[in-house]
């Protein structure tokens, strides 16, 4: 078995989610949902001494709104260490969140079978 190199740079992919955190809870599911949207705050600027992992999350943010899940993909990072950051953020003013929107309503079956035959008698063939 090899052993790489010493000079070997480590890359977040091989270093522990504590040692990203600092070692700190991971905050609750309720905290921040997982479709929770967040995007940085107007006329803010990154802090000094950031982490990489904050400087892609200001990145991604950067562009508009993203969900929880979504930054969390991108950066390739576990939800919760994810969640830990945003939060980090959050507090500090950087971040706006939007909350998770309201669950769909019913619709009742009858104004949906009224839609699909209005849409089907539009459709010329």
């Amino acid at each position: 078995m090899t052993w790489p190199p010493e000079e070997t740079p480590a890359t977040s992919g091989f270093v522990r989610s504590y040692v990203i955190t600092g070692g700190r809870r991971l905050p609750s599911n309720s905290e921040l949902a997982l479709h929770t949207l967040v995007c940085l705050a107007p006329d803010r600027t990154l802090p000094r001494g950031a982490s990489p992992e904050v400087r892609a999350i200001w990145e991604l943010c950067g562009g508009g709104y993203l969900s929880v899940a979504e930054v969390a993909g991108h950066l390739g990072l576990p939800v919760g260490v994810t969640r830990l950051l945003l939060s980090d953020l959050s507090e500090q003013g950087h971040l706006l969140r939007r909350a998770e929107p309201a669950p769909a309503q019913l619709v009742p079956r009858p104004i949906l079978e009224k839609v699909l035959h209005g849409l089907e008698a539009l459709n010329i063939g």
